[in-house]
C-alpha cells in the first residue's frame, strides 16, 4: 500500500511539474514565423532552402520544447515592407507567432522589427545585411544574427585598398541595405587612404546594368565596387565582363556576395573576386557534416544564411527549454546569456544592441584549376576576430545601450 501512495505521489507530483512547464508556454505551443523572399531578388540566398534549414532545427530539437509542440508558418515577403507588415501584424495579432525568422531585404527587417517592437515579439534577423539594424534602429524584440554590412567592408574593401584599389567607384542598391554598405565602404576606404571617386545608385531590383557599367569604365576608378546583392550581383558582374572591365585595368569588388552567388556565376567568371562571409560549408568538419544533411535535403550547398537561421532557431529552442518560458524578454535574456558554440560559431555572443558577434572570414573565389568540385568555390584567406569584426559599442547609436540616444 505505501509503495502504492509513493508511486501515486511520484507521479502527481510528474504531472504537476509538466503541466507548471507548460504553462509557462503560452497556448502551450511555440510558433515560429518564416518570412522571406521565396520567389524574387533573394530567393536563392535564403529563400525555401531557408525554410528547410528552419524546420531541421525543429526537428533535431525533437519537434516540441518543454513538452509545448513548435509550430512553423512561413510567407514570401516579395521584398515589399507592406507586405511584410501586413502578414507579421496578422500572425502577432491573430496567429499566436512568437517569434519571426529570417528576414532578408533591410527594409523589410527594419519595417518588421518595428512592429515586434510594439507587440513585444521577438524577431531572429538571419538574411539582411544594413548594421544600422542594431544600430539606430535596434529594439528589445530583435536579434541580428548572421553579419552585416560593417565587416563587409572592413574584411572586403579594406583587403582591396590594402592590395592598391586606391579610387574607387561604388553602385548601390537604392534602398536600407545598399546605402547603409556604401556608407561603411567609404568610410573604410577613406581611412585606408583611398578615394571615393563617384557613387551611384541604382533601383532595386534591376535587370539591366549597361549604363552604370559605363558610367564606371568612364569614372576611371580602378576599382568598381558593388554595393547590392543576389540577382542583381550576378548581373552586374555578367555586364561587367561583357564590357570588359576587368580586361581594362579596372577590378572588380563584390561587397557582397553569397555562395550561390558564386556557383551561378561559374569559377570561370568569378575566380580571384575577394568577398567576406560569416560562414562557410567547407571550413571544418562539423560545418561539412551538417551541409551534407541539408544538401540531401536541398540538393544544394548552404550559404551562410541558411546556417545561420539553423543555427539561430536552435539557440532560441535552447533559451525556451532554460528559461522555461516563451516571454520574449526572458527569451532574450537568455540568448544573450548563453554563448554559441555550434556548427555555424565558436564562441558566439549575442550584445545587448542585439548583435550576434562571431568570426568571419575574408575568402577569395578559386581558379578553375584549384576547384576540385561543383561547390569547392572558396579559399580561406584568414579569419577576422569577432572583437575586429563588428561595429564596437562604444560607437553605437542603440538606445539600449547606457549612456547613447536613441536616433529618433
Amino acid at each position: 500500500m505505501k509503495i502504492m501512495q509513493k508511486l501515486l505521489t511520484t507521479a502527481i507530483a510528474s504531472a504537476v511539474m509538466a503541466s507548471s512547464a507548460q504553462a509557462a508556454i503560452s497556448d502551450n505551443e511555440v510558433r515560429i514565423g518564416y518570412l522571406a523572399d521565396m520567389s524574387g531578388t533573394y530567393r536563392d540566398l535564403a529563400g525555401p532552402n531557408g525554410l528547410t534549414a528552419l524546420n531541421m532545427a525543429v526537428e533535431d530539437f525533437g519537434g516540441k520544447v518543454n513538452g509545448a509542440a513548435i509550430t512553423v508558418v512561413s510567407a514570401d515577403d516579395r521584398n515589399s515592407p507592406d507586405v511584410a507588415s501586413s502578414t507579421v501584424r496578422q500572425w502577432v495579432e491573430s496567429d499566436g507567432v512568437d517569434m519571426v525568422a529570417g528576414m532578408v531585404a533591410s527594409s523589410v527587417t527594419i519595417a518588421t522589427t518595428k512592429i515586434l517592437e510594439q507587440s513585444n515579439k521577438l524577431g531572429i534577423v538571419s538574411g539582411s545585411a544594413a548594421s544600422s539594424i542594431t544600430d539606430q534602429y535596434c529594439t528589445a524584440n530583435h536579434i541580428h544574427y548572421v553579419y552585416d554590412t560593417y565587416p563587409l567592408a572592413h574584411g572586403t574593401a579594406q583587403a582591396v585598398v590594402k592590395e592598391g584599389g586606391d579610387s574607387w567607384f561604388i553602385l548601390t542598391a537604392d534602398y536600407a541595405f545598399g546605402h547603409s554598405l556604401e556608407k561603411d565602404v567609404e568610410k573604410v576606404v577613406r581611412e585606408n587612404g583611398g578615394t571615393v571617386i563617384q557613387k551611384v545608385r541604382h533601383p532595386f531590383p534591376t535587370s539591366d546594368f549597361s549604363s552604370f557599367i559605363l558610367q564606371a569604365q568612364g569614372s576611371g576608378a580602378s576599382v568598381v565596387a558593388l554595393a547590392n546583392a543576389g540577382s542583381d550581383t550576378i548581373n552586374a558582374i555578367n555586364t561587367a565582363g561583357e564590357f570588359g572591365v576587368t580586361q581594362s585595368g579596372q577590378s572588380l569588388a563584390a561587397l557582397l556576395l553569397f555562395l550561390t552567388d558564386v556557383h551561378a556565376l561559374g569559377v570561370d567568371a568569378a575566380q580571384g573576386i575577394q568577398l567576406t562571409t560569416g560562414w562557410y560549408w567547407n571550413k571544418d568538419a562539423e560545418a561539412r557534416a551538417w551541409s551534407d544533411r541539408f544538401m540531401e535535403r536541398t540538393g544544394v550547398r548552404p550559404t551562410m544564411v541558411h546556417a545561420g537561421i539553423y543555427s539561430s532557431t536552435l539557440h532560441y529552442l535552447n533559451a525556451i527549454k532554460a528559461a522555461e518560458s516563451d516571454d520574449t524578454q526572458k527569451v532574450r535574456q537568455k540568448m544573450i546569456a548563453t554563448p554559441i558554440n555550434d556548427m555555424f560559431a565558436k564562441g558566439g555572443e549575442i550584445r545587448e544592441d542585439g548583435r550576434m558577434v562571431h568570426d568571419m572570414y575574408l575568402a577569395k573565389v578559386k581558379t578553375p584549376a584549384q576547384s576540385k568540385g561543383e561547390w569547392d568555390l572558396y579559399d580561406i584567406i584568414r579569419t577576422i576576430p569577432a572583437k575586429d569584426a563588428y561595429r564596437p559599442l562604444a560607437d553605437s547609436q542603440c538606445k539600449l545601450i547606457k549612456g547613447t540616444v536613441a536616433v529618433k
